[in-house]
């Protein structure tokens, strides 16, 4: 086993309770993490990074069409039963804090954390893996400017995080997340306390998990990890899926490499249609 393996968190927590209603009519009945890209969806995407990376117990929050999401991981991922689903109920009413809530009980050791929507080179996980060793990592990235979409983060001068939020000024904002954080030790229960907390509030209902990382960052506990140099893509609106297999293509991304080293190791594979 690499030293890469042996530093890897015990598990995942995938968030992928939502429709993604910006991405119709492509998620009318279809989840949006069950969106093909390059043919194969992308929580098989996600979950084949994270296998290729050593760490094989992966909890999915799913919401909508849930029947679904738990179909692809039976057929697709059958040698390994330690993934598996949670149930959201709330998926309609709530944001992702919920479903952290939901998820609450597996948080009692180091794990990774991931956005059901964003697409990564599985070297990227390396990287994270080889940061130093803070109770929380938030994984961001650069780029010259920053929408109203992005999630904005500042940065101090030693890359410890300041804020995140989507409502910072150009002024504020060093880089933005790409919905990958990963908890170690005393982080792991700090966070699962503060949405434990959060929730207590009927107002926090609609909030996102970042607002607690926010919260966090003021303890001055979240470091920051820069994947600047890999292919990563977060997937919201049509155009997105677009954009993830031009540049994926274009780049040589693991993704191709991993989809074929998919095909040698689950036995059982969902077609590419969905």
């Amino acid at each position: 086993m690499t030293d890469n393996l042996k530093a890897c968190p015990a598990k995942a927590i995938i968030l992928s309770a939502g429709q993604g209603r910006r991405l119709l009519p492509l998620t009318e009945n279809t989840p949006k993490c069950l969106l093909p890209v390059f043919g194969t969806p992308v929580i098989a995407w996600q979950i084949d990074a994270l296998l290729q990376a050593g760490i094989e117990e992966v909890i999915v929050i799913a919401g909508f069409q849930v029947a679904k999401v738990e179909n692809l991981l039976t057929e697709r991922y059958a040698r390994y039963p330690r993934i598996r689903t949670l149930f959201n109920p709330f998926y309609e009413v709530a944001d992702n804090l919920a479903s952290c809530w939901i998820a609450r009980h597996e948080m009692t050791e180091d794990f990774l954390l991931l956005n059901g929507d964003t697409l990564f080179d599985a070297g990227l996980l390396s990287r994270v893996f080889a940061t130093e060793k803070v109770p929380i990592t938030l994984c961001v990235d650069f780029k010259n400017a920053y929408d109203e979409d992005d999630m904005k983060v500042q940065l101090d001068a030693e890359g410890w995080v300041r804020h995140v939020s989507k409502v910072l000024t150009a002024g504020q904002t060093d880089a933005e997340s790409i919905g990958l954080i990963y908890f170690r030790e005393q982080g792991v229960s700090l966070f699962r306390h503060a949405v434990e907390q959060a929730l207590r509030d009927p107002a926090k209902l609609k909030s996102w998990y970042l607002t607690i990382i926010d919260m966090l960052a003021q303890q001055r506990v979240v470091n920051s990890c820069s994947v600047q140099g890999y292919n990563w893509c977060e997937i919201d609106f049509i155009d997105d899926l677009r954009r993830t297999e031009t540049l994926f293509a274009l780049q040589g991304s693991t993704l191709k490499d991993a989809s074929k080293l998919a095909s040698t190791v689950h036995s059982n594979v969902l077609p590419t249609s969905i």
